[in-house]
């Protein structure tokens, strides 16, 4: 694209050609913030989803990538260029949500999946290494991750379910994601 200095704009808005006419960006790009915007929601949503397991955090992780990369990101950066930006972005993101609520980070993203995202396919190793692990948990901590990250229950519901306050249905949570994260660790070597 080509830009215009100030005394370019200020000839232009007279009416007066600068000899130079703005032109589309050639090669795979997008249109607007709208298009980029649309052409990449699913993927990103799909991939926090499957990195979090729930709808509400899913959303939200989604929002916040595109929330950090309008300013920075380029409208006229190439498909590719774009979908690496927020696959790094969302490294980023993931790496404080998981931060936050583990004292850990978790960043890993298959480079292949912003390219070729999956139509919905899941690994059916990682549901049933989650489900070992939810076994090993006890009680009120299992049956909280159940409610958060299998049922998509917000945190009122789930405390409201466990028959506890909001506050401890939170620290619980914090707590069995803890141990949960111990667990696969040992399961794992």
């Amino acid at each position: 694209m080509v830009r215009r200095t100030g005394s370019d704009r200020s000839r232009a808005d007279e009416g007066v050609s600068s000899g130079r006419e703005l032109r589309l960006v050639s090669g795979d790009g997008y249109s607007g913030w709208e298009a980029l915007y649309r052409d990449n929601v699913t993927w990103v949503y799909a991939l926090m989803f499957g990195k979090v397991g729930n709808r509400p955090d899913a959303e939200d992780l989604t929002a916040e990538v595109f929330t950090v990369a309008l300013k920075p990101l380029r409208i006229s950066a190439s498909v590719p260029e774009v979908r690496a930006y927020l696959r790094a972005t969302a490294r980023t993101v993931l790496a404080g949500y998981w931060r936050t609520r583990m004292g850990r980070e978790i960043t890993t993203i298959d480079d292949d999946f912003a390219d070729d995202p999956p139509d919905g396919v899941s690994d059916g190793r990682a549901e049933l290494r989650a489900r070992a692990v939810l076994e090993q948990l006890s009680g009120n901590y299992r049956r909280i991750l159940e409610l958060r990250f299998l049922q998509g229950l917000s945190v009122k519901d789930s405390a409201q379910d466990l028959g506890v306050s909001v506050a401890n249905a939170k620290v619980l949570q914090h707590r069995a994601l803890q141990m949960a994260a111990r667990l696969n660790e040992g399961g794992a070597r």
